[in-house]
């Protein structure tokens, strides 16, 4: 071609497919590669054949070629063939190749003719070849044969969409002369993704089969359905040829004179046949190489930079020296004591924007889910004024008491101090799970080292459940401790002098002004049904009301609900329901809205509705507490006694007070309990102690045994680096020197219909426009501006999900214009 510098390219590029395809990289940075496509019987076998001038694929009726095969051909000064699955291995005999074929494709597909998206890449070195890089596909069929799947056609289509959708392809169209061109399946197949034709050449195969006093002239000199990139005409050996072993040299030579024969091609001739349509090829393969090269070097170079610290580490690293492994357990055990605290104290440092973790949960745990289990026992008066009429009436027996009995307040305090058991109980069990989570979290770094993992984790939950157990101790003596001795001279103790006068403020205590306590996005539930179900709506929680909005810019307010007399009710969650629902109702039976006895409100997580039910608390609106008496009593609130009566208001707001000085207490000692002897315990044995009890297990060089899968993906990255950096040096031997051949001005393809339906807007071909009488000549269609190519360094999305790099000239988008045919019901 007398441009040696870009010949040069192609080796190299196989040379890039074998360092990156070791590592299984090859398919996902998209070489470029020519892709032979076409019917079954079209010829594709025989083009390729005459490419290396040898019989060497498999030959037969039906589908043959099952699998992709990538034929890389070489010029060399000896002929001989190798596969990359038999590395080492040179072939001189070709029969022994087609064999080999054959037998790679069937250990994958079987002998039920099915097919294989798993290439066989073979290499051929021959001093009568140009450097070619091609992918021989199956050939395009319509009906299923013998015992073929009924998917057949479906499967090789996708196939094929998979190889040239990609813009570093270039499609090699074979269509045979004696078909109808215009319904030609692989043209169809390279205007879905190629719709400007900058990627695909045409091949007219079996020109010599035509009818007599028919050619194809008008259509290889690109006037007649015209091709951006024009079309060449071959002549292949016919079956009679190949069956009487016809040699290959001899069959180019007749080739070589029939066109200069021929009264229809003689003219042009020399830009017919095979030996033409190899140059045509080696040339726009390489122009496609060096578009594309700069895009290449830039992917490869950031994939080598992301593995370089990685196999940097991998390379010093030593699984048998054992001062390697013991720095190496000490590097682990500090890094598990930062990742730990980091998480239980929070840093800025990589924040997670997804999940609450950590001490973020516990703090969850401290400030709302654990004062709302305190105040459903707080909150449960029905209960708690039966048990003050029962106490009291039972003090004074038989007799009818003048003044209301102390033993009766102590006896009712008592028994509520000792209901904050479960609760806290609760409480340290759920901080304690939390706390496993976390170290979960940190450990699940260790798995390269599946023993010092297991060992660590044994650990470190041991110490876990340990200072659980002192915590629990310490928390049930902390009650015990109130229970021994109730304070009456408590300051913050109202006494029985002042008890009478907080009859009317008992549930009003936590409300100052109209503070906005909380705002956020609720569904109603239960109303608006019949206009369309469940809508979601802005609301506004105050100290005094519950307001909603049509959104979040509160300009048109729907209703607000006053919180006076309203309770809290948990709603199960349904079936087929993802939210979380909780109601709010009146005590006094009066609708809260409209029609409504109750108002069903759902949130997204169990976490906004913990926070909501937190923040109803905070504007006093209680859970509801349903109770029964087991003895039939009788209802407590039915008192026929004024005096009893009177005298159980006075207890109620006795045991209101000093059980309210409880709460604050225990609400304040219970989180610095568990800081002090839970987490700040188990942050310290992971710093200080950890190490130490593992040095004392004595198998300190057994502890950093690696994994099997970590041996396997330290491997993996000291492979892929140094396939990285051989390719990245291939890359660097290339000339910049050289030259590239324009692409052709474009032309008028609408002649082509699209393979997903034929388009009433597409002209007419006669069907036989090939092998039929001389159609009418049309002319070119006006020119379609160029697009320049970009010159920044900016990278552009390309429409098939990759990034179009520096470098890259700006082509069309490659997605095919229809969705991949649907797969046909078997019966």
């Amino acid at each position: 071609m007398g441009n040696r510098g870009m010949e040069d390219l192609i080796p190299l590029v196989n040379r890039l497919q074998d360092a990156l395809g070791s590592v299984g990289q090859s398919s996902s940075l998209h070489l470029p590669q020519i892709v032979v496509v076409g019917g079954q019987s079209a010829g594709k076998s025989s083009v390729l054949e005459n490419f290396v001038g040898r019989d060497f694929l498999p030959r037969g009726s039906g589908i043959v070629t099952r699998r992709p095969l990538i034929l890389q051909l070489l010029s060399a000064t000896t002929e001989y063939g190798e596969f990359l699955h038999l590395k080492g291995k040179k072939f001189t005999d070709f029969d022994e190749i087609r064999k080999e074929i054959e037998t790679e494709t069937c250990r994958l597909t079987g002998s039920n003719k099915a097919i294989s998206p798993v290439p066989i890449n073979l290499r051929i070195h021959s001093p009568h070849v140009l450097n070619l890089t091609l992918v021989d596909l199956p050939g395009i069929t319509k009906v299923p044969v013998g015992d073929q799947p009924a998917d057949i056609e479906y499967q090789i289509r996708d196939m094929i969409m998979q190889f040239i959708c990609k813009e570093n392809c270039l499609i090699l169209a074979v269509t045979p002369a004696n078909t109808d061109l215009a319904n030609s399946d692989a043209l169809k197949l390279a205007k879905d993704v190629d719709p400007q034709g900058q990627r695909t050449i045409g091949v007219i195969t079996k020109l010599d089969l035509m009818d007599e006093g028919t050619d194809a002239r008008e259509i290889l000199e690109n006037r007649l359905l015209p091709l951006r990139r024009g079309y060449i005409g071959v002549v292949n050996r016919s079956q009679k040829d190949i069956d009487g072993k016809k040699d290959i040299k001899a069959a180019l030579l007749a080739e070589k004179k029939f066109f200069l024969s021929h009264p229809a091609y003689k003219h042009m001739a020399e830009s017919m046949g095979t030996p033409y349509l190899q140059r045509i090829l080696n040339q726009q393969l390489t122009n496609h190489i060096r578009e594309t090269l700069p895009a290449f070097r830039s992917h490869l170079q950031s994939q080598f930079l992301a593995l370089n610290k990685e196999a940097e580490e991998y390379r010093q690293y030593s699984p048998d020296d054992p001062a390697r492994r013991t720095k190496t357990l000490l590097q682990l055990a500090q890094r598990l004591a930062v990742d730990f605290e980091k998480l239980i104290e929070g840093s800025g440092d990589k924040v997670d924007t997804a999940n609450l973790s950590g001490g973020a949960r516990i703090n969850r745990i401290f400030h709302e889910q654990f004062p709302y289990e305190l105040v459903k026992i707080e909150s449960d008066e029905r209960k708690m004024r039966r048990e003050i009429n029962y106490a009291i009436r039972n003090i004074h027996g038989v007799r009818t008491g003048l003044f209301t009995p102390d033993m009766a307040f102590e006896a009712i305090v008592k028994k509520q101090i000792s209901r904050l058991k479960g609760p806290c109980i609760k409480f340290i069990d759920m901080v304690s799970q939390e706390l496993i989570t976390t170290v979960y979290q940190c450990i699940s770094k260790l798995s390269s080292f599946p023993k010092l993992r297991d060992e660590t984790e044994r650990l470190v939950t041991t110490e876990i459940h340990e200072q659980e157990c002192k915590c629990r101790d310490q928390v049930l003596l902390l009650i015990d401790i109130q229970l021994a001795y109730i304070n009456t001279k408590h300051e913050d103790f109202i006494g029985f002098t002042n008890a009478q006068q907080t009859y009317n403020q008992s549930n009003k205590t936590g409300k100052t002004g109209n503070q906005v306590i909380r705002k956020g996005w609720l569904t109603v539930n239960n109303i608006g049904i019949m206009k369309g179900g469940a809508k979601e709506f802005w609301f506004i929680l105050t100290a005094e009301s519950l307001s909603w909005f049509k959104d979040d810019e509160e300009k048109e307010k729907k209703y607000m609900l006053p919180l006076d007399n309203l309770k809290l009710r948990e709603v199960e969650k349904g079936f087929m329901s993802s939210k979380f629902v909780f109601a709010v109702f009146n005590t006094e039976l009066r609708n809260v809205y409209k029609d409504y006895k109750c108002l069903e409100l759902a949130c997204n997580s169990q976490e906004e509705l913990d926070s909501w039910k937190a923040s109803l608390l905070r504007a006093g609106v209680y859970p509801e507490k349903v109770t029964v008496d087991k003895q039939g009593n009788g209802a407590p609130e039915n008192f026929f006694d004024p005096q009893l009566e009177r005298q159980v208001e006075t207890i109620r707001n006795l045991v209101d007070s000093y059980m309210g000085i409880i709460y604050k207490t225990i609400r304040d000692l219970m989180p610095k309990t568990i800081m002090h002897l839970m987490i700040n315990s188990v942050k310290e044995f992971i710093s200080s102690e950890l190490l130490a009890q593992l040095y004392a297990l004595g198998e300190c060089s057994a502890l950093m045994d690696e994994s099997p899968e970590q041996q396997k993906h330290r491997e993996e990255v000291l492979h892929k680096h140094a396939a990285l950096k051989e390719a990245l040096a291939v890359i660097g031997e290339i000339s910049t020197s050289t030259c590239t051949t324009p692409l052709p001005p474009p032309v008028d393809s609408s002649w082509i219909q699209p393979s997903r339906s034929s388009s009433p807007l597409s002209p007419t071909i006669p069907k036989n426009s090939v092998t039929g009488s001389k159609p009418v000549i049309r002319g070119h269609a006006p020119r379609v501006p160029r697009v320049p190519t970009p010159t920044g360094p900016t990278a552009f999305p390309s429409t098939d999900g990759h990034q179009q790099l520096p470098g890259q000239p700006n082509r069309a988008p490659s997605v095919p214009r229809r969705q991949p045919p649907a797969i046909p019901n078997v019966k």
